[in-house]
């Protein structure tokens, strides 16, 4: 359709008025699938939260002022006389859910719209439909009112976000089955995952990329290439709950600090680049995955970590020729073999791609704890660096505890990490680093 592909101008322009106003106004037709509200067939029948968690310019906002609009005219269930709307601040009520691009009064054909007093900070519809406005940053303020459903904006920015959401379910006491409606971008704080726990809430998620059709070109350039990736990335434009695990050995703080852009140029100052292998025990498409870490070290003693290749469910063919392919693409000068378990056969698999690729065999002798604390340490001492962003390693190397992932799962990206660092300035040096081409 057009206007999934970014031409709804060009398509209603062509449209007589009263087609095109239909068009604009007519949210299951022009919405994404994710922005629709969870239906029986998709398990969310029985929802009494809706949580949408999305990235910024995901539209959110867009999502909650349809649903308002569709409760109002019955179009979501019986309809709602009464709803409450609650902001981060008297603010935020204003210009982002009421008078925002994306907000009720602009949703509304103009037969429907409702009208809006700022001072009273409410919203009434031709039906004899309303709208209180509230801030969360006052919970006495939602202690006595009453209501159908609410909608709940930025619920994991608010100040006082538990005292405020419990005021406000004392007050969803109206009709038959009161819901509410949660738009936020996610922070890991207890009332969010308290929500994506309890199993009457549906939770939606939605990232910025899937509403590139409305975005500035620039933005998408700048601003999602730059933080893509990033903890700050999956948080803000992926919609992701990015948490930490307190005991594991790395923290997403200590990470983010010691990120670098993924340069060309970097790899040309390394004195030395290894491709670290930990092979799977078996290829079957649920096995763990082949962990496939690549970094180098440079003449200071810096340790930059320069790709991830791990993959799961290949063939030894499959994650042979991926080593392989990184071995020549960052002019690597060996690559670093576990042989625990399979390291024999990983030599023979890498020798049949590539004979000239010189392999260093390495055997684990302590656990994977014992294993990571040193290079927990290095990272701690401010000397490795993550040449751009790696998500999956770096969900590992955060979600590792004394007991290992709290998946139970093994940790083959962080293992092969574990590999490459410790060959590079936790082992014996190598007399003449190989002189790098530039």
């Amino acid at each position: 359709m057009c206007w999934r592909q970014g031409r709804l101008p060009e398509a209603i322009a062509a449209l007589p008025p009263g087609t095109a106003e239909w068009l604009l106004h007519h949210w299951p037709l022009i919405g994404r699938p994710a922005q629709q509200p969870p239906r029986a067939a998709q398990g969310g029948g029985d929802w009494l939260t809706w949580l949408v968690l999305g990235g910024r310019g995901a539209g959110k906002t867009r999502a909650g002022a349809e649903w308002v609009r569709a409760l109002v005219f019955g179009r979501a269930g019986p309809p709602a006389g009464r709803i409450a709307l609650v902001a981060e601040s008297l603010a935020d009520l204003r210009e982002v859910m009421v008078e925002g691009v994306s907000g009720l009064l602009s949703v509304h054909p103009r037969h429907e719209r409702p009208s809006w007093e700022p001072t009273r900070r409410r919203l009434e519809w031709p039906n004899g439909a309303v709208a209180q406005g509230f801030s969360a940053d006052d919970p006495e303020s939602l202690r006595g009112p009453q209501f159908h459903a609410a909608w709940c904006d930025e619920l994991a920015k608010w100040r006082y976000a538990q005292a405020a959401f419990d005021m406000l379910q004392f007050g969803l006491r109206l009709g038959r089955r009161p819901r509410q409606m949660a738009t936020t971008t996610p922070r890991p704080n207890p009332l969010i995952r308290a929500l994506i726990a309890d199993p009457r809430t549906a939770v939606t998620r939605m990232g910025t990329a899937s509403n590139a059709a409305h975005l500035a070109p620039t933005f998408l350039e700048t601003v999602v290439g730059r933080y893509a990736g990033t903890r700050l990335g999956r948080q803000e434009l992926d919609g992701e709950l990015i948490e930490d695990r307190p005991d594991a050995l790395w923290n997403r703080a200590a990470i983010e600090a010691a990120r670098e852009g993924a340069a060309p140029e970097l790899v040309r100052q390394m004195e030395r680049v290894v491709v670290a292998v930990d092979p799977p025990a078996s290829s079957r498409k649920h096995a763990d995955a082949c962990g496939i870490v690549a970094a180098g070290i440079d003449r200071d003693g810096m340790v930059h970590v320069l790709g991830d290749e791990s993959a799961q469910g290949l063939t030894p063919i499959g994650w042979g020729g991926r080593a392989v392919g990184l071995f020549h693409r960052l002019e690597a000068d060996r690559v670093v073999v576990e042989v625990n378990q399979g390291g024999e056969m990983v030599k023979t698999i890498l020798a049949g791609i590539d004979p000239a690729v010189p392999v260093s065999e390495v055997r684990a002798t302590r656990g994977k704890w014992l294993r990571a604390e040193p290079v927990a340490a290095l990272y701690e001492q401010g000397r490795v660096r993550h040449a751009g962003a790696f998500p999956a390693l770096e969900d590992e190397m955060c979600d590792f505890g004394p007991e290992g992932l709290s998946n139970g799962r093994s940790p083959d990206r962080l293992d092969a990490l574990v590999w490459a660092v410790t060959a590079l300035a936790l082992g014996p040096r190598e007399a003449a680093p190989r002189v790098r081409r530039v």
